[in-house]
């Protein structure tokens, strides 16, 4: 029988990470960001533990961002700050801040004697640094603010580089200006398509709730039902996976970001969250739930209880199938779905089905020990993908309402400050690896190929709300104590009223 939902319980942060997180005594302060060069900024501190950054004031974060003539950020730096700066200020202000540091910088560097070359080369590298925001980040401008902040930083380093007059081959005189221009081209077509991809979601709808008719006579025996489109369930399970790659791939870091933002309410300097970027949370959230709700109709509206025991028997089936792709998201909608009451309920249908692979499915999906047989599967995953030598290895889609649980919960239990007033930057360098782990995953090209007879099905057929769901339920088996019996009356009288 299936597990009742109520057992769930909040996921938690790893005890390992907890330890990583703990205060410690132990870190070196190391003033003014030596490393970066005598033209550092020394009006912060950053706080390095065995060579790993682990808090600073914000303005020295900003500083540690900016390249020197010796000194370019790592790129796992610039990815995290950049994803978590977002907490503290908006990227436009920050770009803003940005710009001042570098036309800071290169006023230090246009002295009476200076070399041109490495004025040259510090105007190579903010270019560097900007095309990796805009890579990494596209979305941040599509904020008319940060736009023209990108385009002032861009104008005021084309300016510099031609007045240099640098004796050097013509060719390199104009790779500046060249980058400046590909950089741009490439910003502008992310955002053109993220735009194009916004208009046709507005455009689509979700599967119809079919509230009605349920009262009168079950489906005809002739209507399709999904095994009627498609009865293997590796097939199945492979569509489903289309579909979570598609829907997943619109997800973006800093829609992720989102999660952190929305929550923190006590930096006054905070950044509000857009509500515009969490749509493809939302949607990503609603899919599954679709899914769930068309696993429990399908269930229910069929008649006889033979073929409601072939039903659940294949969509154990399908779940199964899901787990050994490494597609953990519909795996949980399809177990979820038959968890549902208008499902559970139905012991008799139950009673026939050979429960012994749902049993092993529920065992990787027990809720307890903060879910811990599904994140060991989810870990045997990733390392397969890691190790993959074909896509159809490389597949790894975690139950998302889990992984949003694991960064709120990271997020609520380690401050965003330490008590000396630093950014507590462990805490931010462990949320941007979840992410960055979770958007490696979601870059994967679905190698099955797509059957859209099915994927329309599983995108348009019509879903019972729930309580059409319960009337199916008790019209399969009728209600056995008071309490549904009661139910049951309360329903057909809602929805006679409601006719």
């Amino acid at each position: 029988m299936p597990f009742s939902s109520s057992q769930e319980t909040m996921p938690q942060t790893s005890v390992v990470f907890s330890s990583i997180l703990g205060p410690s005594h132990s870190g070196q302060v190391q003033p003014g960001m030596g490393e970066r060069g005598s033209g550092a900024s020394s009006s912060g501190e950053l706080v390095f533990q065995e060579g790993r950054l682990i808090s600073g004031s914000l303005e020295a974060l900003m500083e540690h961002l900016v390249p020197t003539v010796d000194y370019y950020p790592d790129r796992t730096y610039i990815f995290t700050f950049l994803l978590s700066s977002r907490v503290f200020i908006p990227p436009h202000d920050l770009l803003a801040r940005v710009g001042q540091i570098c036309l800071e910088q290169r006023q230090q560097l246009e002295t009476p004697g200076s070399e041109k070359a490495k004025l040259k080369s510090f105007s190579a590298k903010i270019v560097q640094l900007l095309k990796e925001w805009t890579e990494a980040f596209p979305y941040d401008f599509q904020d008319e603010k940060a736009m023209a902040e990108l385009k002032a930083i861009t104008h005021r380093v084309t300016l510099c580089d031609e007045h240099l007059h640098c004796p050097l081959p013509s060719q390199e005189n104009g790779t500046v200006k060249k980058a400046i221009a590909q950089m741009t081209q490439s910003l502008l077509l992310s955002l053109a398509a993220r735009s194009q991809l916004q208009e046709l979601r507005e455009k689509l709808r979700s599967p119809a709730m079919d509230k009605g008719s349920v009262l009168k006579a079950k489906p005809p025996a002739t209507q399709k039902d999904i095994l009627g489109v498609c009865c293997d369930p590796l097939v199945l399970a492979q569509q489903l996976t289309h579909i979570e790659l598609e829907r997943v791939s619109s997800i973006h870091p800093e829609d992720l970001m989102q999660i952190v933002s929305h929550m923190d309410s006590r930096d006054k300097h905070r950044c509000r969250g857009d509500l515009t970027k969490t749509y493809s949370l939302e949607a990503y959230d609603n899919w599954f739930n679709c899914l769930s709700m068309l696993v429990a109709t399908e269930v229910c509206r069929v008649v006889k209880k033979k073929h409601r025991t072939r039903m659940l028997e294949f969509f154990i089936d399908v779940a199964r199938e899901c787990f050994n792709i490494g597609n953990f998201n519909s795996m949980m909608a399809i177990i979820s779905g038959m968890n549902l009451s208008p499902v559970a309920r139905l012991k008799k249908t139950w009673s026939k089905v050979k429960t012994a692979k749902f049993d092993v499915l529920e065992h990787h999906m027990d809720p307890s020990s903060n879910f811990c047989n599904y994140r060991t599967a989810l870990q045997g995953a990733t390392q397969r993908s890691q190790m993959a030598n074909s896509s159809r290895e490389k597949i790894v889609i975690p139950v998302f309402n889990l992984f949003v649980k694991d960064i709120y919960f990271l997020h609520k239990i380690h401050t965003n400050h330490l008590p000396n007033g630093h950014v507590n930057f462990k805490k931010f360098w462990e949320i941007s690896r979840q992410i960055h782990e979770f958007m490696t995953w979601t870059q994967v090209e679905c190698p099955f190929e797509k059957d859209k007879k099915i994927q329309n099905y599983l995108l348009t057929a019509p879903i019972y709300s729930e309580e059409a769901l319960f009337i199916a339920s008790f019209e399969s088996e009728g209600p056995e104590n008071h309490m549904e019996k009661d139910s049951w009356k309360t329903l057909r009288t809602t929805l006679l009223n409601r006719a």
